[in-house]
């Protein structure tokens, strides 16, 4: 019988080379900006469409619509963030291990167009195109916001 073939590398890090888990630090953020982006989200949709108070001059926006957007804008920039912390360490290694794929590019093409459609919204949109641009990133926050935890349910049935 062949001895092994000598390798450079300890075992235990070539087995976690190929582990797609997040260490708990950035599961946790990702999760709470998630939810912070979701909740946000929804906060100014209930604002805006709902809780309008009616003046004098007719219905005025509501208090709590710039504080969710504040807040909405602030956690965005938190996900940026922690997306660029996630490139290396879980996205180059589920690519590389082949798994998880479909809803691994899923969540990056959503979280693509969702940057694109919030940065239409605040740079580009005009009183005529706001609804349309706003329909579209409600729409793909909503399957954003649907698709992670399948994408996690996937990635931990398949890893077992």
């Amino acid at each position: 019988m062949r001895p092994p073939k000598h390798t450079l590398h300890h075992p235990s890090r070539q087995a976690a080379a190929m582990s797609m888990p997040m260490e708990r630090w950035q599961r946790r953020s990702v999760y709470l900006t998630i939810a912070l982006l979701t909740l946000s989200g929804v906060a100014w949709l209930v604002a805006h469409f709902f809780l309008r108070p009616v003046t004098e001059f007719g219905e005025s926006v509501s208090p709590f619509e710039p504080w969710s957007m504040k807040l909405h804008g602030g956690a965005a920039m938190a996900l940026l963030f922690l997306l660029g912390s996630m490139l290396n360490n879980h996205i180059r290694r589920g690519l590389r291990a082949r798994r998880n794929r479909s809803s691994g590019w899923s969540m990056i093409a959503l979280t693509g167009l969702l940057v694109l459609t919030g940065y239409g919204l605040y740079y580009l949109a005009g009183e005529m195109s706001r609804p349309a641009w706003s329909w579209v990133h409600w729409l793909i926050g909503g399957g954003f916001a649907a698709g992670l935890p399948l994408h996690v349910w996937l990635g931990r049935t398949n890893s077992s």
